[in-house]
């Protein structure tokens, strides 16, 4: 029988996955039947979003969590191979975490913060990236990797330049790693996220000013939701995304198109 979306058996790890984009991926990997391991630098907010997946999902014993800082490299080892015990095998690897910028102009940026950015949102993807690779390499079955990158790849993100160039590095990476790995059967693909409603962003949905300027571009007219993007974590996690691989899946409701 043709199952394409059963996760049963399959083992995930959702860097970033304490909430926001992440939470949302995690508990549709889950309803499909993964295993999921959820990383998170905030030990608190870790253990909550724990428990309330392993409550949603009903099986305690499939959620895992692990408080860890993605860029830096000594964690992001000792915290895979903890993912792995855990897990038994990481069949997929959504390097999610990141961080936002401070809306400072260029011209006024300190290195130390365009270098927070990228510490984060690019030298983090390279280091779960590279663990997950090793791993799926050496146990031979192949697997999926997947960033979230951001509309602002793709856009000109004024105030937000540094960020925009990690996001930027992050698609061309993953293009890159799905034509060098795909010989190891790993799929490499990212995914970029418009206006959606998340702790990163709710200064700037919440404002009138901003909601007034922003939506009315949106074709879709409304905000993007932590749930819109259940359906491509279990796709790309899955066999029914077999022959996808280096591609650029943007969730915006429409937004870069009009």
């Amino acid at each position: 029988m043709y199952t394409p979306f059963n996760l049963s058996g399959h083992g995930a790890v959702v860097t970033g996955g304490n909430g926001g984009i992440g939470y949302g991926m995690a508990r549709a990997l889950l309803a499909a039947g993964a295993q999921v391991a959820v990383w998170g630098s905030n030990p608190d907010k870790t253990e909550r979003a724990k428990a309330t997946l392993a409550t949603e999902c009903g099986d305690a014993a499939r959620v895992h969590a692990f408080v860890c800082d993605v860029g830096d490299e000594a964690q992001i080892e000792s915290t895979f191979a903890a993912s792995i015990a855990a897990l038994g095998r990481v069949d997929s690897c959504f390097a999610n975490a990141g961080v936002g910028g401070k809306g400072t102009m260029m011209m006024e940026m300190s290195l130390d913060e365009f270098r927070r950015v990228q510490r984060i949102n690019v030298e983090g993807v390279f280091l779960t990236f590279r663990a997950a690779a090793r791993h799926m390499a050496a146990h031979g079955q192949g697997g999926s990797l997947v960033a979230t990158a951001s509309t602002a790849a793709v856009e000109g993100a004024a105030r937000a330049s540094h960020y925009g160039a990690s996001k930027g590095a992050v698609t061309a990476y993953v293009r890159a790693l799905a034509v060098e790995l795909a010989r190891h059967q790993i799929r490499v693909n990212s995914i970029l996220p418009g206006w959606i409603v998340t702790d990163m962003t709710e200064r700037s949905v919440n404002n009138d000013k901003f909601a007034g300027a922003v939506l009315p571009r949106i074709p879709a007219r409304r905000w993007g939701q932590i749930d819109d993007f259940g359906g491509i974590a279990v796709y790309l996690a899955s066999g029914a995304s077999g022959y996808t691989t280096g591609e650029q899946f943007i969730i915006d409701g429409g937004y870069t198109k009009f």
